[in-house]
């Protein structure tokens, strides 16, 4: 199949399934006569299961070390639990981080007055790298 049918089979798009054969993550595909790309359902099935560590925030490097596990029918599970949880860990950090990121700008906001005065304690903060005093 052509990479248009193979991405909208996949649900990865056109661009990714490129950047992903430029990068080695999959082989670059076949190439018909003409010089188009030729895929088979084992690339969709691939390209699914990458789609998927996206969607749950995996790095590339790390989507490469799932699918070598994942090709590797000796492996150990406490392998591909390993990145899983390492993962979760590193959005939780990331979370906590937003989080804090969330709480300063709602702080600022309910000490900026919101009016027409020129005064904004937002501004302040950024220009004064968050060490502001109020004046």
């Amino acid at each position: 199949m052509k990479i248009g049918k193979i991405s909208s089979a996949s649900g990865v798009s056109q661009r990714m399934i490129r950047h992903y054969e430029k990068i080695g993550l999959i082989p670059e595909a076949a190439r018909r006569d003409s010089g188009y790309r030729d895929y088979d359902d084992g690339d969709v099935h691939t390209l699914r299961f990458i789609g998927r560590a996206r969607d749950l925030g995996f790095p590339i490097d790390d989507i490469r070390a799932l699918l070598a596990l994942w090709v590797d029918r000796s492996r150990s599970s406490a392998d591909v639990k390993r990145l899983a949880l390492a993962r979760a860990t590193e959005l939780r950090d990331r979370i906590s981080v937003l989080n804090g990121m969330c709480e300063t700008l709602d702080h600022l906001a309910a000490s900026c007055n919101g009016d027409d005065r020129p005064d904004c304690p937002i501004l302040l903060d950024l220009e004064e790298g968050g060490h502001a005093q109020p004046r």
